[in-house]
C-alpha cells in the first residue's frame, strides 16, 4: 500500500466549466489522453486551461511496464480517422501547442510512426501556425521509424528515459536503457535544430548520483530539455513508491543539472513531461 502522500503533495482537485467541456468534447469524437489515462495528478489544470496531451492508438498497450497506469492487453486495430479527428479538436479549441504521445504498439511492424506522422500532418493541416511535441516510444530501435516521425517535422521530439538504468530490469523490463539513449541521438543526427526532451520519475529508488549520472548520458547526446517529477502509483497494481523526494531536493536538481547546459530544466514534485509543454516554445 502506498504511504500516505506528505503535504507537498497534496493537491486540490476543481472542476470548472472548462474541464467538463473538455471531458465531453473528448468523449463526443472518440479521443483519449495520457492526463486520463495515467491518472496524471495535474489533469485538472490542463483540462482548465484547455490543453491535452492526446493519446494516440488506442488505450492499450503491448507493455508491462511496472510504473504505468494505462492498460495492457491486446490492442485494438489503429483507427484511421483519429488524426483527422484530432486536427479538429485542436482546431476547435484554438490551441497554439500541442502534444501527441501513444501506447506502445509493439504489435504494428513500424511501432506506430506513420500513425504519428499522419496525426502531425492532420494538426498541421488545419492549423499551420500550431507547435507540436510529440511524446514518443522507442520504436523498437528502428531508426526507419523513428526518420519517420523527424521527417513530419514535429518542433519538439520526446521520448522518456524514465528511470536509472538499474532499475530498467523492474520499472522498464521491455525496455532498453541505451536503446532510448540512441533513439534521443539519432533524432538530433538526423535533424540538427529539432528540440529533443526526456524525463525521469523520481522516488522508484535510485540515488542522486544515479540520477546526475543519467543527465550527463542526455548530454552527451545533445538533449535539450529534461523534466524531472515525483513518480506517484497510478494503481494499486503500480510499483510501490519507495520515497517521497523533498522539494529541496528538487531545487538542487534544478541547480546542478541547469550547470550542464540543457536548454530548460523542469524539476518539481508535481513535473510530468508534457506538463505546461507549451511554455517551452514561449520562452525559444
Amino acid at each position: 500500500m502506498e504511504k500516505r502522500f506528505p503535504p507537498w503533495l497534496v493537491k486540490r482537485a476543481f472542476h470548472g466549466e472548462d474541464v467538463h467541456r473538455m471531458k465531453i468534447l473528448l468523449r463526443k469524437k472518440g479521443l483519449h489522453t495520457v492526463c486520463e489515462a495515467a491518472h496524471c495528478p495535474n489533469i485538472w489544470e490542463c483540462f482548465s486551461k484547455p490543453t491535452a496531451t492526446f493519446m494516440i492508438m488506442g488505450d492499450i498497450c503491448t507493455r508491462e511496464c511496472g510504473f504505468c497506469g494505462v492498460r495492457k492487453g491486446v490492442p485494438d486495430p489503429l483507427d484511421k480517422n483519429e488524426p483527422e479527428r484530432i486536427a479538429e479538436l485542436v482546431e476547435e479549441l484554438n490551441l497554439k501547442h500541442t502534444v501527441i504521445t501513444s501506447v506502445t504498439r509493439d504489435d504494428l511492424y513500424d511501432g506506430g510512426a506513420e500513425h504519428f506522422v499522419k496525426t502531425v500532418e492532420s494538426i498541421r493541416g488545419k492549423i499551420p501556425e500550431v507547435t507540436i511535441e510529440v511524446l514518443t516510444p522507442d520504436f523498437k530501435g528502428f531508426i526507419e521509424s523513428s526518420k519517420k516521425v523527424v521527417d513530419s517535422k514535429p518542433d519538439i521530439f520526446n521520448h522518456n528515459l524514465e528511470t536509472i538504468p538499474r532499475l530498467y530490469p523492474v520499472v522498464r523490463p521491455e525496455a532498453n536503457y541505451q536503446r532510448s539513449l540512441d533513439l534521443l541521438n539519432n533524432i538530433k543526427e538526423m535533424e540538427r535544430d529539432i528540440i529533443t526532451k526526456s524525463g525521469l520519475m523520481l522516488g522508484l529508488g535510485e540515488t542522486y548520483e544515479e540520477v546526475i549520472e543519467v543527465m550527463e548520458d542526455l548530454r552527451q547526446v545533445n538533449c535539450d530539455i529534461v523534466t524531472l517529477g515525483q513518480y506517484l502509483m497510478p494503481s494499486k497494481k503500480s510499483l510501490p513508491v519507495k520515497e517521497y523526494i523533498l522539494p529541496e531536493a528538487f531545487d538542487r536538481y534544478k541547480e546542478e543539472i541547469e550547470n550542464m547546459g540543457f536548454l530548460h530544466v523542469f524539476s518539481a514534485p508535481f513535473v510530468r513531461s508534457s506538463f505546461n509543454a507549451e511554455i517551452v516554445m514561449k520562452k525559444k
